[in-house]
């Protein structure tokens, strides 16, 4: 149990979190975000890293991520202020970003945050497009096999 201990107390003590992105990594940025060979023209919105990580095990999406930190929830007292949406209205708003995909959940959470993002970001030069059916209602995309999240990314569509 002892060697278990030491490596998560060392795994604690090294993880950080991307100043940029919301990812969880060993250095800030994170590696996603120093990437020099993704595009850095789109921006993939997701719940949390556990999603982030479920959109890069599709291999589908080459761009750069903003995690949110969770969702909009009226019943659990989460508001806009409870999550990451400052810093993604500021992202959007550079002319270098062409499009935000919002890869929310398919549940009324996600889409409700998906659709309040999408309001946020209607002064913004870059498009906003969201997946395409294909994820189910109700579903989460952790949990969801790679064929569909990357079949509902490559059909995206405005929102």
């Amino acid at each position: 149990m002892e060697p278990l201990a030491r490596a998560l107390n060392e795994a604690a003590e090294n993880i950080l979190t991307c100043t940029t992105c919301g990812n969880v990594d060993t250095r800030d940025p994170c590696g996603i975000c120093l990437d020099v060979k993704r595009d850095g023209s789109m921006i993939c919105v997701v719940e949390d890293v556990a999603d982030l990580w479920a959109m890069e095990r599709t291999h589908a999406f080459k761009g750069r991520y903003h995690v949110l930190g969770g969702t909009l929830s009226a019943l659990d007292g989460i508001g806009p202020e409870d999550l990451n949406i400052p810093g993604l209205v500021t992202r959007a708003g550079d002319d270098a970003i062409k499009e935000v995909v919002l890869a929310t959940n398919a549940t009324v959470d996600g889409q409700t945050t998906a659709h309040y993002i999408a309001d946020r970001l209607s002064d913004c030069n870059a498009n906003v497009s969201g997946l395409a059916h294909g994820v189910p209602m109700g579903g989460e995309l952790d949990y969801l096999d790679e064929g569909t999240l990357s079949q509902a990314l490559k059909a995206r569509k405005p929102v």
